[in-house]
């Protein structure tokens, strides 16, 4: 049996196209890990956050169960009352 580690990793070797999205997912998933690890510790709500951030709750719900992925002005505002901040690297 197959997991889903294997499943990824057997992508990345065999298609860059592959590879490249499942890393550009991975990526994101840990962004909105962060975002739920930090929302929990703060101990706020999807609907604090939301009315911190004016936005429905439904939109938090989406972005943490990554049913969409949001735009960079909409995740810098959920970020920043959380106290996190986006940086980038060179890979």
């Amino acid at each position: 049996m197959r997991t889903w580690n294997d499943y990824k990793g057997h992508v990345k070797t065999t298609s860059p196209q592959g590879k490249a999205y499942v890393e550009e997912m991975e990526t994101v998933a840990a962004i909105i890990s962060a975002v739920i690890e930090q929302r929990n510790a703060l101990g706020y709500s999807q609907r604090e956050l939301a009315d911190m951030c004016h936005m429905p709750q439904s939109s938090i719900a989406r972005i943490e169960s990554c049913k969409t992925v949001p735009n960079l002005e909409t995740l810098v505002k959920i970020m920043k009352p959380l106290g996190l901040t986006l940086t980038a690297q060179t890979v």
